[in-house]
């Protein structure tokens, strides 16, 4: 009477337990870890318990907007840029976000043989996935994306060199053009990698790195499209690097809540 007392008294026990959480808890429970007990003719037995939880999340869905810094601070140490670039994203789906850059540049090249200058303003768009699985109340972001840019722009050759291959009198001194270029444009895909960290209550720091290639460059005639604004300088043909530091604010509108299984 002893052992099957003490079988009764458990199995209400973790029966009670359970209905218990499941009133009290946002959590529901579930019955699923293995125990053994004795039975009334002192045999073990293993009987099935519930230890998994399902859990609530919630995600909020809304409008994310910023600014590159690294563009922003660039004019304070390089005179011969000005720029700045926003960025802004807003959330599809638990994975997918739309995304897009808008910005200006203002980019003077000097070489050996020339120097020219760069303006215009671009627009890139596109999304980006989020691979980083966030638990709870996190909203980081580790993100792989693509971009479509454009950008109109217009070029001036301030002065230049004519090459001499025997320069026995020394160089020939830079002879000024101011040659105008306008209604300039060219295109571009990108593939971007990246990264956000919530660090306040709606603020986040970002930092991305893209692959660029040009889909289109209407240069002007007898010259060439030495820095396109939004893509960056032309020496290395086709293709492209550049990257940027944000700063943004989440600006939420929606919430939806998710449930999410617990293993102990």
């Amino acid at each position: 009477m002893k052992h099957i007392s003490k079988y009764i008294f458990s199995i209400w026990f973790i029966f009670g337990f359970s209905v218990v959480q499941a009133q009290t808890q946002d959590t529901l429970a579930v019955p699923i870890k293995e125990v053994e007990i004795t039975n009334s003719i002192s045999k073990k037995e293993t009987v099935k318990v519930n230890t998994d939880t399902i859990a609530t999340k919630t995600d909020r869905y809304g409008l994310r907007v910023g600014v590159d810094l690294y563009k922003l601070t660039r004019g304070l140490y390089d005179k011969n840029y000005k720029g700045v670039e926003l960025v802004g994203d807003y959330r599809l789906t638990k994975r997918y976000y739309l995304a897009a850059e808008l910005g200006t540049e203002n980019k003077t090249t000097e070489d050996d043989r020339l120097t020219a200058n760069a303006t215009g303003q671009y627009i890139k768009a596109g999304f980006d996935y989020n691979t980083y699985e966030n638990w709870l109340d996190m909203e980081n972001i580790i993100s792989v994306g693509m971009r479509y840019g454009f950008s109109t722009f217009n070029q001036e050759l301030i002065d230049y060199k004519i090459y001499n291959p025997n320069p026995y009198w020394g160089e020939v001194p830079p002879l000024a053009s101011g040659q105008k270029y306008s209604g300039l444009n060219a295109s571009w895909i990108e593939v971007n990698a990246g990264l956000k960290a919530k660090v306040f209550n709606n603020i986040f720091v970002g930092f991305s790195v893209q692959i660029k290639g040009l889909v289109t460059n209407n240069a002007p005639v007898n010259f060439d499209n030495l820095y396109i604004p939004g893509f960056n300088r032309t020496y290395d043909g086709k293709f492209g690097i550049g990257f940027n530091y944000t700063v943004s604010y989440f600006i939420p509108i929606y919430k939806k809540k998710i449930k999410i299984e617990l293993e102990e």
